[in-house]
Parts: structure tokens; sequence; C-alpha cells
């Protein structure tokens, strides 16, 4: 039995519903990729750690983004 890809990803019907559905997923996955990031930058940026923090430091300066 051949499926389509419509059937595998679960989008077979084209009514209101699924596209809210798909816009509301991805709405929500990159409101939890930044917060994630977010997350991490505040941790590591005023980590208590030198570790850490001269890791978070060198990165910088090695893509050229001004920290000081």
């Amino acid at each position: 039995m051949m499926t389509d890809d419509s059937t595998v990803l679960g989008i077979g019907r084209t009514d209101g519903r699924v596209q809210i559905r798909a816009r509301s997923n991805a709405i929500l996955a990159a409101l939890t990729a930044i917060a994630l990031g977010m997350t991490i930058l505040f941790v590591v940026g005023f980590s208590h750690s030198d570790l850490l923090h001269a890791a978070a430091h060198d990165v910088r300066h090695a893509t050229g983004f001004p920290c000081h």
C-alpha cells in the first residue's frame, strides 16, 4: 500500500483545524527555541563558574561578536 506525504504527515484534510494546528505547532516550536536559547545565554553569561563564562567569552570573540 502506497501512502503519500500528506497522509504520513497527518495533513490529509484541508479544513481550517489542520491549518491552525500546523501554525500553532510552528509558533510553539519557535517560542520554545527562543526560550531555550535565552536560558542558555543567561545561565552561561551570568555563571559564577569561570570555565563556563570563559568558554562563552572565547566563542563570542571567535565569531566576531563584540562583548566589551
